[in-house]
This record gives C-alpha cells, sequence and structure tokens, in this order.
C-alpha cells in the first residue's frame, strides 16, 4: 500500500474510511499513518490490518455523508429566511416576551417596504490542521454567507501561532481544529497523554484566554475526534468536542460557528441549541452558553 490510497481497519470492522498520508519504519515492520476521509480522527496500523477499499464503496460513503451535510445546511438557511434566529435565547418572563414581540412587529412594519434593516454575522478565523479539511470547511462558510479567514497550522504549532494570527485576522470567533484521537486500550479519559493531540488544543486555547478573557466577547471551539472534551473546556473554550469520545464530522467547527455568527448579540445562545446545529450531535459537541454575534444596522446603504 502507498501514501494516497484509502483503506479500512479490519480489527475495527471497516467502521471508519482513512487515508494513508504517511509511512514511517517500526522495528520490524512499516507503520501506516492515516486520517480520517470525513471525520477529524487520526491512527496508526499495521499493513495486515489494512484492507483497501473500492471506489464505489468510498462514494456510497461520500454520499451518506453529503446527504447529512446537506440536510444541515438546508434546515440552516430555511431557520434564517423564517427569522428564526434573533427569538431563541436566554429564558424570559411572558409579559416580556410578547412586549418584545410586539416591538418587533411595530419594527418590521415601519420597514418592510424599506429594506433599511442590514446585517452583519461574526468573523471567524478557522485554523486547522488538515489543509483538504479546512478547503471544504471554507467552502461550506460561502454557502452559509460567513466571512470566514483560513490557516493551515499544524496542531502542534496551534500554541505558538494562534495569537498572532487573531491580532492578525481581529476575528469574533476562532475555530482550533485538525485531527486527535485516544491512544487504543486506555482507561484514563483526562491524562491528556492518551490524546494525539489534545494537549495542544488546551495549550492553544490557554494562549488565547491570557491574551482575551472574555467569553462573550472572543468566542473559542476547540478539539477534534474523540478530544479531551473537558479539559479543553477548563481551558477556556466555548464549545469544545468531544463530551463521550466519538468522532465528529469535518464539518461540525463549522455549524457551531454558523449558529454563533447568525444569533443577535443580543441574545445568549442555548448549548442545546448550538449542538442541533451539528451532524454528530450531544455525543460529539459541547460547551456554554454565549452570546451571539450578529448586529443590526439601520440604515442599510443605497449605494450597495
Amino acid at each position: 500500500m502507498k501514501i494516497g490510497d484509502i483503506v479500512v481497519r479490519k480489527s475495527y470492522g471497516g467502521d471508519i474510511t482513512f487515508k494513508i498520508i504517511d509511512i514511517k519504519s517500526g522495528d520490524s515492520k512499516d507503520i501506516y499513518l492515516l486520517k480520517g476521509i470525513n471525520l477529524r480522527i487520526e491512527a496508526d496500523s499495521l499493513s495486515e490490518d489494512l484492507e483497501l477499499v473500492s471506489e464505489d464503496n468510498i462514494g456510497e460513503i461520500d454520499r451518506v455523508f453529503n446527504k447529512k451535510v446537506n440536510a444541515s445546511i438546508k434546515r440552516i438557511l430555511m431557520n434564517r429566511i423564517r427569522g428564526t434566529r434573533g427569538d431563541r435565547g436566554t429564558t424570559i418572563d411572558i409579559s416580556t416576551k410578547i412586549k418584545n414581540l410586539q416591538l418587533k412587529q411595530e419594527k418590521y412594519n415601519e420597514y418592510k417596504n424599506k429594506d433599511m434593516i442590514f446585517g452583519r454575522p461574526g468573523k471567524i478565523l478557522h485554523v486547522d490542521g488538515d489543509a483538504e479539511y479546512l478547503e471544504v470547511c471554507l467552502k461550506t462558510y460561502k454557502q452559509l454567507s460567513l466571512e470566514a479567514v483560513g490557516r493551515v497550522v499544524s496542531e502542534k504549532n496551534q500554541p505558538n501561532e494562534i495569537v498572532d494570527l487573531v491580532k492578525e485576522v481581529k476575528p469574533d470567533i476562532v475555530v482550533m481544529t485538525g485531527h486527535d484521537g485516544m491512544v487504543k486500550g486506555i482507561d484514563d479519559y483526562i491524562n491528556l497523554s492518551n490524546y494525539r493531540n489534545s494537549k495542544y488544543f488546551v495549550e492553544a486555547v490557554m494562549a488565547l484566554r491570557a491574551y482575551n478573557s472574555n467569553y462573550d466577547d472572543l468566542v473559542i471551539f476547540a478539539g477534534a475526534c474523540q478530544s479531551c472534551y473537558e479539559a479543553i473546556l477548563d481551558a477556556g473554550a466555548n464549545f469544545a468536542s468531544s463530551p463521550n469520545r466519538v468522532l465528529i464530522h469535518c464539518l461540525d467547527p463549522v455549524l457551531v460557528s454558523e449558529k454563533i455568527a447568525y444569533t443577535n448579540i443580543e441574545n445568549v445562545v442555548a448549548i442545546e441549541d448550538v449542538i442541533q446545529n451539528t451532524i454528530t450531535g450531544i455525543k460529539g459537541i459541547g460547551g456554554l452558553q454565549t452570546r451571539g454575534k450578529y448586529r443590526e444596522g439601520f440604515p442599510k446603504s443605497q449605494y450597495i
């Protein structure tokens, strides 16, 4: 087998599709380094445990994932059209809710024929250890009408580079992701030494929080497949993976960012709403209540 081949692992029942990204010489046999095709996981294996995947099977796997992604994007855009983005957030008493609805209706009646209101979602810096995944994510940000700046930085270098990147880009939301994975057979799920890259995500979050400690001013997502969720949150992230140490989808960080970027700054987004936005769901993504980053403006320029 060679670098670039698509494979599955026999010992795991072929549950995940990987690409061979490197081959290293071991004591007696070559070790194949693998990365997930649609899932943000790294692994290694001996050749006898690997099986090549046919092009037909690759196509079927891609179709399943693409169906989930397209359904998520469609749901997000439909919610945006219905105007539900600004209505969900902190719980308020019924009288306040009625008053807010009345004010919104008056506002809508006043400007509906003038089309004078415009809005700006939050700006995103997406730092990814995988160039191919970053390209997919940037295309999806564009589909979702989000301003996103992407940078390819290996997981181990993210702690040293992230603050300078934030100073350069000046984002509202920072995503730090790539690949991760647990060491096989562990029973201590809090020890960062048992993870491939969790310690780097933790260090990167800590560096950012030393630079900006306000959770609503700078929103942080960090982690990848099977990452040490608790340690990343304790370091200062708003959102992290993976509560149940499951595999997360390539686009989960994008969908988390979208929810925050398009929620009105007046509202605190319920964490349940953020999780519902993702493909992996509650087992793969979690976090803290966070204020939205969408700002309305008035009046809309007549020249654009």
